[in-house]
């Protein structure tokens, strides 16, 4: 499985994540399903979310409001969702599921994960082997990752493919 992010929901999901940093952000992916790949055209974050530094609840009401402007866009529909996590002191946030998130998954959606963290020292942006991509900017480090529901039960990693990133 592999996920194609736009640059509009490469720079949606950044923003997403750095304008709540130290608490974790979450909203959905709007683009279609292909056979063997997701194309994200789009992210948006729930602004009446419920954020913690180690986790984040949306509010179904606000889902309510959205769905008949959702409902009629042609070519795109809810495709997953997305959250970040977070550094919390010295331990790092990192790009894979918690249980919790294992939990809330449901089949022929994709998951992002957008590991948000200080940032040290500048970072080129790069698709990774393990099928992320990360890289710096200002004062944040970012790797985002991708997951799916293969089966029942069985979560895997999708390759990310941005191509923005490298001339960010």
């Amino acid at each position: 499985m592999r996920v194609y992010l736009s640059e509009n929901a490469f720079i949606d999901l950044l923003l997403s994540s750095a304008e709540v940093y130290k608490k974790e952000c979450l909203g959905f992916l709007l683009g279609y399903k292909l056979e063997d790949r997701f194309i994200v055209e789009h992210a948006f974050s729930f602004q009446t979310a419920d954020r913690k530094p180690k986790g984040v609840v949306s509010l179904d009401r606000s889902h309510k409001k959205i769905e008949p402007i959702i409902e009629r866009l042609d070519r795109l529909q809810i495709v997953g969702d997305f959250h970040s996590h977070t550094q919390f002191g010295l331990e790092k946030g990192l790009p894979s599921p918690s249980q919790e998130d294992i939990d809330g998954m449901s089949p022929s959606h994709i998951y992002l994960i957008i590991a948000i963290n200080n940032n040290r020292k500048t970072m080129v942006w790069a698709e990774n082997r393990d099928g992320t991509v990360s890289g710096s900017v200002s004062s944040f480090f970012f790797k985002i990752a991708a997951y799916y529901l293969s089966g029942r039960s069985s979560v895997r990693k999708a390759k990310i493919h941005c191509p923005f990133p490298p001339n960010f």
